[in-house]
């Protein structure tokens, strides 16, 4: 007996979005911000500006590059796994810079789950 796949598009569509798809999208937005807001509130005078616009420039340019859905280079899944991770964790870091461990600790588990179920469906 054959195991059951999911319905596959059709050629020149998408697969229709699902809950997770949307939670992975707000975690990716919720990255990108706390990278701006740590840059602009935790640097001194110029130096925030700086990295307030470089550090989630910086995230979503490897963003774009390894793990959007038309990312510029195929790698592997946990390639891509892993620069996921790293922009996940480099936000959770700036959360407990700012002294808001708590903060970091429950995005990074959300992040970290919400990606493990994200990369489940992408093997299937």
């Amino acid at each position: 007996m054959r195991p059951v796949t999911p319905a596959q598009p059709a050629p020149g569509t998408r697969a229709p979005l699902s809950a997770i798809d949307v939670l992975a999208f707000a975690c990716e937005l919720f990255a990108f911000g706390t990278l701006a807001f740590w840059g602009f509130v935790f640097w001194p005078f110029p130096w925030n500006i700086v990295v307030g616009i470089a550090a989630p420039v910086a995230a979503i340019i490897v963003w774009a590059l390894f793990v959007s859905p038309r990312a510029v280079f195929a790698v592997h899944p946990f390639v891509r796994a892993i620069v996921e991770l790293l922009v996940y964790v480099s936000a959770t870091i700036a959360w407990w810079s700012m002294g808001a461990a708590w903060v970091g600790l429950v995005f990074g588990v959300v992040a970290v789950t919400v990606g493990v179920m994200a990369g489940r469906r992408r093997f299937t």
